[in-house]
């Protein structure tokens, strides 16, 4: 009789994600809540006004607990946001200024970049925790990249980068390192390293910062270049900090239900 195998659930990933649905922060614009902010707590952009963000975390919780696609997750969410006025484009008071202007909504367009965000960011969690749990046994993390013609060149520079898992270059060149960005980290055990020593590189490239300002705040930060504006950080190690460090325990029922779900 044949068995039927069903593939685990990303534990860690949906974790991380459930932490991050736990602080809904409605914006205007993306840049208002930066980098290491966007670890600990969900956002969307324009999202200031409508009551959506919950409803765009419980979809994101779902459709990771159960591997949906970006397909199902938008055809599911689609109807829920236009019946509530967020879709297309409108004019929006813009919150820093008083001032209207036109601007896009939802849209399938954005559906997907919600979902491939908070997809890649939640599975960089899930994926630093299990670096941290397993580094006595694998103690590097090889840089990996996708090469075509779509890798940054700056990306394309750091593949089969070897360093510790403790090292801190990881706190800045740990991907997703921009938008869209395919790059991943694989651990290693030194007996790996051993073995692919001849293809890989132990000394890292030096940074090339340069200055951006946040139109929204008024900072200015040093970012390396080939890394996007807010993404100068290191997602998984920031949101695996935060399932470390949760203790919302009177939603732990919620996140339980979700991790036996379609088991």
């Amino acid at each position: 009789m044949a068995v039927e195998l069903k593939p685990l659930k990303p534990a860690d990933a949906i974790r991380a994600l459930f932490e991050r649905s736990q602080a809904l922060e409605p914006t205007f614009g993306w840049q208002e809540i930066y980098a290491q902010e966007h670890a600990v707590a969900a956002t969307v952009a324009k999202s200031a006004g409508y009551d959506i963000l919950s409803d765009i975390l419980k979809g994101l919780l779902k459709a990771l607990s159960e591997g949906s696609t970006v397909r199902d997750f938008a055809a599911e969410l689609t109807p829920v946001l236009q019946s509530k006025g967020w879709w297309g484009k409108a004019l929006a008071e813009d919150p820093s200024t008083g001032l209207k202007r036109l601007v896009q909504l939802g849209s399938m367009r954005r559906l997907e970049l919600i979902f491939n965000v908070n997809m890649r960011v939640s599975y960089a969690a899930g994926h630093w925790a299990s670096f941290e749990r397993r580094k006595a046994a694998r103690p590097w993390l090889r840089y990996v990249c996708i090469l075509d013609d779509r890798t940054r060149p700056e990306h394309r520079l750091r593949h089969n980068l070897c360093l510790p898992v403790d090292h801190p270059y990881w706190d800045l060149w740990a991907p997703p390192c921009g938008w869209n960005c395919r790059c991943t980290l694989q651990s290693l055990s030194d007996r790996d390293v051993d073995r692919m020593r001849s293809q890989l590189k132990f000394e890292p490239p030096a940074n090339d910062f340069i200055n951006w300002t946040n139109k929204r705040t008024g900072e200015i930060r040093s970012i390396p270049r080939g890394i996007d504006p807010g993404w100068d950080y290191n997602p998984g190690k920031v949101g695996a900090l935060a399932i470390a460090q949760a203790a919302n325990d009177d939603k732990r029922e919620e996140l339980l239900k979700l991790l036996r779900s379609s088991a």
